[in-house]
Order: C-alpha cells, then sequence, then structure tokens
C-alpha cells in the first residue's frame, strides 16, 4: 500500500492539474461545462484564470510529492489547507442561506472529496515521514 499512494497522489495531483489548465485554456467552456458553476455568479475570465493557476500549483504539489518524499508532508499539507478551505466555503455559503443545501451534494465530487482526498494524503505523509 505504501507504494501505492504516492501513485494515487500523482494521479490526483494531475487531474487537479489539467482542471487548472482547462480554466487556463478555456475560462467559458470551463464555466459551462462544470455543474452549479453558473449559479455562483457571471462568468469571469480573470477570476477563472487566477483559479486555474491556484489547481495547477496545488496539482504540481502532489505531482512533486510523489516523486519527492522529503517535500510531500509539507506541500501536500499546503494544497489540502487550501481545498479544505474551498469546501468549508462552499458549506459556509449554505450555512447563511447563499445557497441551499442542496449544492452540497453536486459540488461534493468536485469540492469537498478533493479536499478530503487531500486531507487523508497529509495524514498518511506525516505517519510516513522521516523523522
Amino acid at each position: 500500500m505504501s507504494r501505492a499512494i504516492p501513485i494515487l497522489a500523482g494521479l490526483f495531483g494531475a487531474g487537479l492539474a489539467a482542471n487548472g489548465i482547462f480554466m487556463l485554456a478555456s475560462p467559458e467552456a470551463w464555466y459551462f461545462a462544470v455543474p452549479g458553476v453558473t449559479t455562483t455568479g457571471p462568468f469571469n475570465q480573470h477570476f477563472l484564470r487566477d483559479i486555474g493557476l491556484i489547481f495547477i500549483l496545488i496539482g504540481s504539489g502532489f505531482v512533486y510529492g510523489a516523486v519527492r518524499p522529503g517535500s510531500r508532508l509539507l506541500i501536500w499539507s499546503t494544497g489540502a489547507i487550501w481545498l479544505s478551505g474551498h469546501a468549508l466555503f462552499h458549506f459556509w455559503e449554505v450555512a447563511v442561506g447563499i445557497c441551499g443545501p442542496e449544492v452540497l451534494p453536486r459540488d461534493f465530487p468536485a469540492v469537498t472529496l478533493p479536499a478530503l482526498i487531500a486531507v487523508a494524503l497529509s495524514i498518511w505523509s506525516f505517519r510516513h515521514a522521516d523523522r
């Protein structure tokens, strides 16, 4: 299992980076392709590209950590913090009435699940870090 986790982390990172590349290369297509995004506000090319850069950075960090064990705890934890903050923000929007609770299951695969995966990978890297 210890060999499989870095491979899975690398694939996870590649997926995050691919999402970011899609956001940079074709922000309008991304905006209309991802379920629920159009209900969060008007299309904003600049904002989507900013977030795309974040996804590329975080994804690259998971890929890098997959091949550089000494760096993974810090890099993966940093990515997990941002992804978790993003997920918590979605929950906050429901809590204060900006969105209804029906958005949480819709957003789960693209928002909450990546945060949970990142946290799990960070915990795994902490438990397997050379001390």
